[in-house]
């Protein structure tokens, strides 16, 4: 490593006068928690608004993307993803076997568990036949029919038939498992003490708050890329409004960030990335209830919601008009020959009236005697609330009574999936990868969808774009599911938001191709956090600045130290 040397010495002095500063102020230089980070640590802070999503084990962290994200940092997959596409990561190589309809997958010989125990194909082998008995809400290995160790190395694993998402959902989204640990367990979900957390990955979790929402990890040294470029990795809870602040004070080192921000942010000298078409925002739409479970009915509810006034107003115009069909313009999956429900509220008002509803003095509509009136949920992130507003008044001019109730993101996810509302403003990513991502959303219990199967010819295409080996046959499949949803509509896609993240440049964090795992439009690949070359600065924080109340920040304030590296970031071409 250049100037290797050179960078610890400079981190010494750095260190001490730290060390002196802090004796003379009275201040401790901490990490998470009441631990003391070492004097020459690297560590990267991330902020995030929710803090909490589950102990990071492969069966016990939050079904949402950042709780498998805080997972993968501590297990290794298969195979994984980069800026390129699918790249070796347990696996050095990998082959389909038509003629067998099997995988072949050599592994490494070099990787160890966290607990210095020797990782071989029994490991795999198990992992799999756990997760068939036990699946996890990432992974249910339906079409795996069994798996045979050929060596100590290698594997082959069958599928019951052709599955053509097979290397992005199953072995380059399967955590895979230490035997010597989880053979012995019953119930993964409530195994959450150290042990569950022996993976082979990057780092070891060192400290969890689920009350403060804070993760520790430590580099593995062992690693078998190498050594990570940090010596911690910390996340942090911070809202959504406090974080851009956060990032400029140098009290974190990434974040995600509003798009009202992201000017003044890159006018700080921050890297600003972002992605769009990843990540669904939909109006969840409960067809299981009276009146919603009229077809015609959820006609009329997209007819006077104006999606292009949720774009320009609600999300400035840092999105891309929803499609009903679900996935964005932004797929070489996309059908643009759908139902488009152009903004229409008269045509709204017509369905409502063939149904036998009429219009009041109030501007709103009666049957039988009772209001036609609705609760709309959602949840105070990425602007939903401004969003479910919006909403509210444009089906209000419809002669739709709308209230508005804001609550805890998790418990709006509880209630969508128990069916306990009847409308809902929410979201998920996934979208931009694979589009097994449509199983996930329409026949599967998505915890931020509204669940349909209904729809028997919709059914049936779901499940064969999963057999179609062919890609061009595949898209005319997945086409062809895009049109029946859109004339169903289960839900509305709103919009599909242009995420920003801002970040110090220290750590060249990417979006993935294809996202993370099964999609996750997350830019904290942990690939981006091998290899660097590390330089230690003094700070100029503004005289005026004061420190965020409630915030801890990841060095107390008057020892700030920046910390930059300059990333050479291993990518398959």
């Amino acid at each position: 490593m250049k100037n290797k040397n050179k960078n610890k010495q400079i981190a010494r002095v750095a260190a001490v006068s730290i060390l002196v500063v802090s004796l003379l102020t009275g201040f401790s230089v901490a990490s998470a928690g009441s631990e003391t980070a070492k004097a020459e640590e690297v560590i990267y802070t991330i902020a995030d608004s929710t803090g909490d999503w589950g102990y990071p084990s492969p069966h016990a962290h939050y079904p949402r993307g950042p709780g498998y994200v805080r997972m993968s940092f501590i297990f290794d997959t298969l195979v994984w993803k980069d800026t390129q596409g699918f790249v070796p990561a347990l696996a050095t190589d990998w082959k389909y076997l038509e003629d067998e309809n099997a995988y072949l997958f050599h592994l490494r010989k070099d990787v160890t568990w966290h607990d210095g125990e020797k990782f071989t194909a029994e490991d795999v082998s198990f992992t799999f036949n756990y997760t068939k008995e036990h699946p996890s809400w990432w992974v249910d290995l339906k079409s795996v029919k069994q798996v045979e160790v050929l060596d100590e190395y290698t594997v082959k694993i069958y599928l019951k038939e052709p599955y053509a998402p097979f290397l992005n959902d199953d072995a380059g989204t399967l955590a895979i498992l230490p035997k010597h640990i989880w053979q012995d367990v019953k119930n993964p979900s409530e195994f959450v003490n150290e042990r569950a957390l022996i993976g082979t990955g990057p780092f070891k979790l060192v400290d969890y708050s689920k009350a403060h929402g804070t993760y520790l990890y430590e580099a593995n040294e062992e690693y078998y890329l190498g050594k990570p470029a940090i010596d911690r990795l910390k996340f942090v809870k911070v809202s959504e409004e406090m974080a851009p602040r956060a990032l400029m004070r140098g009290e974190v080192n990434a974040t995600n960030i509003p798009p009202e921000t992201v000017e003044e942010v890159n006018g700080k000298g921050f890297t600003v990335i972002n992605q769009s078409g990843n990540w669904n925002a939909k109006l969840m739409i409960n067809h299981e209830k009276e009146p919603m479970a009229s077809k015609e009915f959820r006609h009329a509810l997209a007819y006077a919601i104006n999606r292009t006034e949720l774009v320009e107003i609600a999300q400035r115009g840092h999105a891309i008009r929803g499609s009903p069909g679900l996935l964005s313009p932004n797929t070489p999956y996309y059908n643009p020959n759908i139902v488009k429900y152009e903004y229409n509220p008269q045509r709204a008002k017509d369905i409502l009236e063939s149904q036998g509803y009429q219009l009041k003095e109030d501007g709103y509509y009666w049957k039988e005697g009772e209001t036609l009136e609705l609760e709309l949920i959602t949840a105070p992130r990425f602007g939903f609330e401004r969003v479910a507003e919006i909403i509210a008044r444009q089906l209000g001019e419809a002669g739709i009574k709308v209230s508005v109730r804001s609550l805890e993101w998790k418990t709006l996810d509880s209630r969508v999936i128990s069916q306990q509302f009847d409308l809902a403003v929410s979201g998920h990513g996934g979208i931009g990868g694979d589009p097994s991502i449509l199983n996930k959303v329409i026949l599967g219990k998505f915890g931020y969808s509204a669940n349909y199967t209904k729809n028997e010819s919709l059914n049936q295409l779901l499940e064969a774009h999963l057999r179609e080996m062919d890609a061009e046959k595949r898209k005319e499949i997945v086409r062809e599911i895009q049109k029946i949803y859109a004339e169903e509509l289960p839900a509305l896609t709103l919009y599909y938001p242009k995420w920003y993240w801002g970040h110090d440049g220290s750590v060249d964090i990417y979006y993935t191709m294809g996202g993370i795992a099964r999609g996750i439009p997350i830019p904290l690949n942990k690939l981006a956090f091998m290899e660097y070359q590390a330089k230690v600065e003094a700070p100029t924080p503004a005289a005026t600045e004061a420190p965020i109340p409630g915030f801890e920040p990841a060095i107390s304030l008057p020892v700030l130290i920046t910390v930059a590296y300059l990333i050479k970031r291993r990518r398959k071409h």
